[in-house]
């Protein structure tokens, strides 16, 4: 597998939560400024983010936005929500089935996460993805940090 391409190892990525990744579009008109992960690079060309997460032992990676409105991040780089194989949208309640990203119940029911093809290798995430190309791990430049308001339907 091509290093350059390699995420992180398979014990990084938690079960009970989210592990955030930065990734490059390899076609900068392909993404939409309405999109919450979108960042932008040193060198000005936009970057996003993505999830990982491990349900039934299997990683599966989507792009780090909520289908009801899509400028809210749902890992705001401390780690989205996860619980029974599902992710939470900590701001409209929505669960996403880990596995697959549809959303199974909230505003947005019905719809699917954007997802992002990984391969697991030698205990190792690779983007698999031709669409992106791999950054860093943690949040796009010009986001981070959990603060802000948010209703908390996890109950936490």
């Amino acid at each position: 597998m091509d290093e350059a391409r390699r995420m992180a190892g398979v014990e990084e990525v938690p079960e009970e939560s989210t592990l955030l990744a930065t990734l490059r579009p390899t076609d900068p008109d392909a993404v939409d400024e309405g999109e919450g992960d979108l960042g932008e690079g040193e060198d000005g060309g936009p970057e996003v983010e993505a999830i990982l997460t491990r349900a039934a032992g299997e990683v599966r990676a989507f792009r780090n936005y909520c289908q009801h409105w899509t400028d809210v991040r749902l890992d705001k780089d401390d780690g989205a929500f996860v619980r029974n194989g599902e992710v939470f949208c900590q701001t409209h309640g929505a669960t996403f089935e880990a596995d697959g990203g549809y959303c199974n119940f909230g505003p947005c029911e019905g719809a699917v996460l954007e997802s992002v093809d990984v391969t697991v290798a030698d205990d190792a995430v690779y983007l698999d993805d031709d669409a992106y190309e791999f950054v860093r791990l943690g949040p796009s430049d010009g986001k981070g940090g959990g603060s802000g308001s948010r209703i908390d339907f996890t109950g936490n």
